[in-house]
């Protein structure tokens, strides 16, 4: 948890600031590593600090419907109706993966097959024990422990958890049927964890167990993580390329506010739990300034932390898709009608 911690002490110490200017966020855990990230940079570079609080996907929608931030960060994006009767502008910011990550003594990292349906029927509690038939099926040759498997799941309203339940309801009629797909589901086993930082913790300390969490998290936090099998077929290593592949062909117009899925998309080498994630703001702010500074920390990330999200295993919006963002923002005006970027 060191570079995470470091990382929560750097926005903290932005907060810190307590200047009039600091721009105010809060939700979405998965994408906190490069906010955090970038907004080191951006404090070195403007003076501007940001207080972000990674609470999970649906802190941030409550507080931006309560007005006490700039921003709300999503990756369970809304739909147009509610975009439309909360009076939001959404857009993505950045690309990444969803890993199950997985701590099972003797197994390496990145060793572990797993199918979309065996990983779906390990959440539903049908698939028990690690030696199960229908993973060792897939495992020749792996030594696979006689050892109850220990799921983890997120606790909170999360969009990590929407993000893996859209894919594992693609996958699975039964997962469909039983659980369905939303923030938050009543997992019939298992052990919750707070954010993508408690279910990581959780999976470091309880052998034999799995759990979902953003890839940053499982990389910082030296998680091995298991393969999963895509739409293709192939058992692809999650990393910038094979989020990239699964983000390829998507189309960002399909539906309001960039809300599309990016999971179990065709590729030969896609990540089967791929997902953008997305900040909300008002269309109509009661003060224009705080989204203005807010547009401007985005629209600076878009310029220069490219590379500073591969370095974290994010996936950079590409450039065709920065430039359908902007014009979005045109739609975020102040009270006499002029956008206030």
């Amino acid at each position: 948890m060191r570079r995470l911690l470091i990382a929560a002490a750097a926005v903290i110490g932005l907060a810190g600031a307590s200047q009039a200017a600091d721009i105010t966020g809060a939700g979405a855990t998965f994408p906190f590593p490069i906010y955090a990230k970038w907004a080191e940079a951006y404090k070195k570079e403007t003076n501007i600090g940001l207080n972000y609080q990674s609470i999970g996907s649906g802190g941030g929608i409550r507080q931006i419907r309560a007005k006490t931030v700039a921003f709300g960060a999503t990756d369970a994006p809304l739909k147009g109706e509610d975009l439309e009767k909360g009076g939001f502008v959404q857009f993505p910011t950045v690309m990444g993966g969803v890993v199950p990550a997985v701590n099972i003594p003797g197994v390496a990292p990145g060793k572990l097959k797993l199918t979309g349906p065996i990983l779906a029927e390990i959440y539903l509690g049908t698939i028990k024990k690690w030696n199960d038939p229908k993973i060792a099926k897939i495992n020749e040759g792996l030594a696979l422990p006689d050892a109850n498997i220990s799921p983890v799941y997120r606790s909170d309203g999360s969009g990590t958890t929407f993000v893996f339940t859209n894919y594992l309801s693609a996958v699975s009629e039964e997962f469909k049927g039983k659980l369905g797909n939303n923030t938050s589901v009543q997992w019939p086993v298992g052990i919750g964890g707070k954010g993508n930082e408690g279910v990581a913790a959780s999976v470091k300390q309880v052998a034999n167990s799995i759990g979902y969490v953003e890839y940053a998290y499982a990389k910082q936090n030296g998680l091995s993580h298991a393969l999963i099998q895509n739409a293709e077929g192939n058992f692809p290593q999650p990393d910038e390329a094979s989020f990239q592949a699964a983000a390829a062909n998507a189309d960002w117009k399909a539906a309001p506010g960039f809300g599309i899925s990016l999971t179990n998309q065709k590729g030969a080498q896609a990540w089967p739990i791929t997902a953008a994630t997305f900040l909300l703001v008002y269309a109509k702010p009661d003060k224009p300034e705080e989204t203005a500074a807010a547009l401007k920390f985005v629209d600076w990330a878009f310029q220069n932390g490219d590379k500073m999200a591969s370095e974290l295993d994010y996936v950079a919006l590409p450039a065709n898709v920065k430039a359908l963002v902007r014009d979005a923002w045109k739609g975020v005006t102040d009270k006499d009608g002029k956008p206030v970027l």
